[in-house]
């Protein structure tokens, strides 16, 4: 019997998606425990219980497999970030939702961030990025942009800069989640409430 595929003549079976998937988790694993450099094809054909070569059948490169970790790993971070955007009422509450989903995933999520900096960053105290357009990852600083430009649109919020605005948010979020990686102990709420506070401050109208 031929094996059922997905839609399109070249489409993975079901079966190799369903491989792919398990390899991609077990690299997510293996990234978020050993690091980036430690995790090998070997490694991760280990932790699959399959052969290198089976690995490589799938994934042609390590390069491949992770590229394909970091995009699940986005794609989940985009969905969970959009599906809390969609329930706010008005362009002011989705831009405190934003910085609330920024924060909650990566709190809940803290596999999925040592992923994200594995990859993107560079091994130098994870401060520089190996590839500057990929800091953007997903259009995020742009998607909060229009967020913000819309809020002006509707009235609700200042004249400022979108896209300056932006950036600095973004960036405070950004050295929040560093500082909390580093000290666990950091109560992330608390960080949270007072993200909020600082964004409201920095985009509310005066008068």
């Amino acid at each position: 019997m031929t094996p059922r595929r997905g839609d399109g003549p070249a489409a993975p079976t079901f079966t190799e998606q369903a491989r792919r998937r398990q390899l991609v988790e077990c690299t997510i694993d293996l990234i978020s425990t050993r690091g980036y450099p430690g995790t090998s094809l070997s490694a991760i054909a280990e932790r699959a219980g399959l052969s290198k070569a089976a690995v490589l059948y799938h994934f042609a490169s390590k390069d491949n497999l992770t590229r394909a970790a970091l995009e699940q790993v986005m794609a989940e971070f985009g969905a969970y970030v959009t599906e809390r955007l969609a329930s706010a009422e008005g362009p002011r509450d989705a831009v405190v939702a934003y910085v609330r989903a920024m924060i909650g995933y990566q709190q809940a999520n803290r596999r999925h961030v040592r992923v994200i900096t594995e990859i993107l960053l560079d091994d130098h105290g994870g401060t520089t990025l190996k590839n500057p357009s990929s800091h953007d990852t997903n259009g995020r600083w742009q998607a909060l942009a229009a967020l913000l430009a819309e809020g002006q649109e509707a009235g609700v919020l200042r004249e400022f800069t979108p896209q300056t605005v932006a950036l600095a948010i973004g960036g405070a979020i950004d050295a929040v989640i560093a500082h909390w990686l580093v000290h666990p102990d950091l109560d992330l709420d608390a960080a949270t409430a007072e993200m909020v506070t600082f964004t409201l401050n920095a985009i509310d109208r005066r008068d």
